[in-house]
């Protein structure tokens, strides 16, 4: 999947944080272009963009990322959908709230391979629920480093 338009050349190496974009949760993962390897992170239950970017600004400040990826949700065959347009805006928001690169990355099957991953670890679905789009996130951020080849600054 390609990157954003805000986007440029190859990423550094450093941290990145990930978002699986939901309108009721966000799901972030965190993970290192060196390393790479993406670990989930938390999960934020905000209402509002405020407070959405709230919750960010401390993920932000604390990480101190590099980068940041957001999931470009898709139908199965690539074709963009309601939710495609929402990611993006929510990618764009990003980019001029924290003046920080920010790629799309292709999510599609995430959220199903992250409950099939928590099933395998013993959860169920009540006790996997809480976790489910912190996992997701880290799916599409694994992907992306993956995917995508990085530079020492």
């Amino acid at each position: 999947m390609p990157s954003s338009p805000t986007s440029l050349g190859t990423p550094d190496v450093g941290t990145v944080l990930a978002f699986d974009f939901g309108e009721k949760r966000i799901g972030v993962a965190t993970g290192e272009t060196l390393l790479g390897t993406a670990h989930p992170l938390t999960v934020i239950h905000a209402e509002s963009n405020a407070q959405r970017l709230a919750e960010i600004g401390k993920l932000v400040a604390e990480w101190q990322p590099q980068q940041l990826v957001v999931g470009l949700p898709t139908h199965a065959d690539g074709t963009p959908h309601a939710m495609t347009q929402l990611a993006r805006k929510f990618a764009e928001r990003l980019h001029k709230h924290f003046a920080l690169p920010v790629a799309l990355a292709d999510e599609r099957l995430t959220s199903r391979d992250a409950e099939s991953r928590l099933r395998e670890t013993g959860r169920n679905a009540k006790t996997a629920k809480p976790l489910l789009d912190a996992v997701a996130a880290q799916l599409i951020l694994q992907t992306w480093l993956e995917s995508t080849p990085h530079v020492a600054s």
